[in-house]
Parts: C-alpha cells; sequence; structure tokens
C-alpha cells in the first residue's frame, strides 16, 4: 500500500473554476473532496478529516467567513485557505481574524495557489511534529514508555500498551488541557478519512481511566467532553 494521500475540502460554488482547480490538485497528488455551498462544507467537515480547507467567501447557504469561525470555535485546527473577489485590506483583515491562514483574491496565479496550498500543509505538519513528546512521560504516579509501548501505573504495575493505545495518548498528552476532536483523534491514530463511530474512541479512554486513575468514576488525567472529543490534563 502506498502513502495516504493529503487530503482537501474545495469549497467553490464557481462550477468552471472548481473543476479546474481540483484537476490541477489532484494532478499535484492530492485527493480532493468537493462541496458548493456551505451549508454542504460544514456537514463534510463535522464528518472528515482534512489536511487543508481552499474556501471562497461568497457562497450559497453559508458564507466562507462563518464556516471558518465555526471551525476555529469547534477546535478544527486544519488550515484554511480562503479565495475572495474582495480585495481591500479591511476584507483580508476579517478573514484572517475569523479563522483563515491565508487569503488569496482573484483573479489570482494557479502556481501561486498552488504554492501557497503546499506551504500550508507543511507548515501544518511541523507544527505537528514540534509538539511531539519525547520516549518517556511522566503524570502523576504514572509512567509511558513511548517507544516500548509500556506503562507502569500508580501501583507499579507493568501495563503492556497496544499501538493505537500508545498512539492515542501520545496524542492527547501532546495536546495537554486542549480538547482534541473525535475527528482529528480517529484519522490521526486509526487512519480513517470518513469516521464510522467513536465508540472504539471511548473504549480506549475507559481503559486509560482503569490503567491510570487513582478513582476511574472521577478522572483527574483522561476525560471526555460530551459531542466534541476528549482531553488529557493534569
Amino acid at each position: 500500500m502506498g502513502e495516504k494521500k493529503l487530503s482537501i475540502l474545495l469549497v467553490e460554488d464557481e462550477e468552471n473554476l472548481h473543476e479546474a482547480l481540483k484537476l490541477n490538485l489532484e494532478m499535484e497528488g492530492y485527493e480532493v473532496s468537493s462541496a458548493y455551498d456551505g451549508i454542504k462544507a460544514l456537514a463534510m467537515i463535522e464528518q472528515e478529516y482534512f489536511d487543508l480547507v481552499i474556501l471562497d467567501v461568497m457562497l450559497p447557504g453559508t458564507d466562507g467567513i462563518s464556516i471558518a469561525e465555526t471551525m476555529r470555535i469547534k477546535n478544527n485546527e486544519a488550515p484554511v485557505l480562503m479565495l475572495s473577489a474582495k480585495n481591500t485590506s479591511a476584507d483580508r483583515v476579517l478573514g484572517l481574524k475569523k479563522g483563515a491562514d491565508d487569503y488569496l483574491t482573484k483573479p489570482f496565479n494557479l502556481e501561486e495557489l498552488l504554492l501557497r496550498v503546499k506551504k500550508l500543509i507543511e507548515k501544518n505538519k511541523k507544527l505537528q511534529l514540534k509538539n511531539s513528546l519525547g520516549e518517556i512521560y511522566f503524570f502523576g504516579k504514572n509512567k509511558i514508555d513511548f517507544k516500548a509501548q509500556e506503562a507502569i501505573n500508580k501501583k507499579g504495575q507493568s501495563i503492556q500498551l497496544s499501538k493505537k493505545e500508545t498512539m492515542l495518548l501520545k496524542l492527547l498528552i501532546e495536546n495537554k488541557n486542549e480538547v482534541v476532536p473525535r475527528e482529528r483523534i480517529l484519522q490521526a491514530v486509526w487512519g480513517y478519512n470518513v469516521y464510522p463511530t467513536t465508540r472504539t474512541i471511548d473504549n480506549f479512554i475507559l481503559s486509560f481511566r482503569k490503567y491510570f486513575e487513582t478513582d476511574s468514576k472521577h478522572p483527574k488525567f483522561f476525560h471526555s467532553v460530551r459531542g466534541v472529543g476528549y482531553k488529557y490534563t493534569e
């Protein structure tokens, strides 16, 4: 099996431009999903993980500014490249303030757009790597050895962790005190692009509480945030 393609959601209601962008992005090796209105775009962002969202400002249903704002409110940190025919500095500032990472005015140079897409995705991947932990991590009276996939709990008991347990622990701890959305967990740990269920994550969280918490019914470290995701705190 080859390496998983980077995924882009393209939200643009102008059909000819949409098809031209989609074709060129696919030629660059990206997996491109399409939405032609804001309501469909929001539904797709809720259900899938994307490495980048290309977002037109003027859309039927819900405008691009509102979509970017909703993503950030829900802790979706996927990079957003905003496209707009509005080219005043006030428009650009509004787009960036509401959650866009970059803003490109129409008409634009295709090569420039492809370069910006590449740089936004690379920057996001570097940020994720920058937050990575060392091989050993201590919390409370617990110790995790990520490389050996082992843990020692508060009672001194040795726990052999599965690969998925180790990956999930690492992801949650790297994002300490922040809610990690379910969609991001399923994509990062299980590699899903479309998510069938989150029950698996719930079971893993229950296991972590059993392993590491003094009182699993009143957890200190591992929390479920109803309807949003999961959080590790100290």
